[in-house]
């Protein structure tokens, strides 16, 4: 058991040391090690402008992706179910949509040619 466990130990300290030795390392891959790993070349200015539309059309879309991923399986459900709730259910759901698409419609967070 000892010796598998020492078997073991030495094999993987040479393939450590083998690939540290045959590794290329090379000056374009400075920035690999680099706590930085967002894309941001770190020896830039720390603060570059962050587009706040951008944030808030990726909201609105992963918000609406989620609602399709709660709408899709509604035809299915009837089958399973009782069908008046589930109706009642489903048309407030749509309802809740369609008001939160007028509102962010209104507020301008759909106009995205700015």
């Amino acid at each position: 058991m000892i010796l598998i466990f020492l078997f073991s130990l030495v094999l993987s300290i040479i393939l450590i040391i083998v690939n540290s030795l045959i590794a290329k390392k090379s000056t374009m891959d400075r920035e690999k090690p680099s706590p930085f790993e967002c894309g941001f070349d770190p020896k830039s200015t720390a603060r570059v402008p962050f587009s706040l539309r951008f944030y808030l059309i990726a909201l609105v879309f992963l918000i609406f992706d989620v609602e399709i991923t709660l709408i899709l399986p509604i035809p299915v459900l009837p089958i399973l179910s009782n069908t008046l709730p589930l109706l009642i259910l489903s048309c407030f759901f749509i309802i809740i949509l369609i008001v939160g698409l007028f509102h962010e419609w209104n507020e301008g967070a759909l106009n995205w040619d700015k």
